[in-house]
């Protein structure tokens, strides 16, 4: 987003219904790019967690932060339906937040 700092908490996913990743980052490009380039080794290099499926944005990391935890806290199933309310065909929004910027 233009502007002001922002703070982002998004959801990766493997494929639909597949596995999750939680994050939050001040460079939603960079930090996705990372994921999607397996530019550290773990978790989401490990399980092939590169699509974005959902993406909130903060103005103030406190409140990113806070919400980050609280997602990562949630059931599977919170957060499917997470991703269904907001992304219904689970499509990468990547591609997206790149026309953003």
């Amino acid at each position: 987003m233009k502007g002001g700092k922002s703070y982002y908490v998004y959801i990766l996913a493997s494929q639909r219904n597949g596995t999750l990743y939680t994050g939050v980052t001040g460079n939603i490009l960079n930090r996705v790019d990372e994921h999607r380039t397996n530019k550290y080794p773990g978790f989401t290099a490990e399980y092939n967690v590169k699509c974005l499926v959902h993406l909130e944005i903060f103005n103030d990391p406190h409140t990113a932060i806070r919400r980050e935890k609280n997602i990562k806290a949630w059931k599977r199933k919170w957060k499917l339906e997470l991703i269904e309310k907001t992304n219904p065909t689970w499509k990468d929004l990547y591609d997206d937040i790149l026309k953003m910027y």
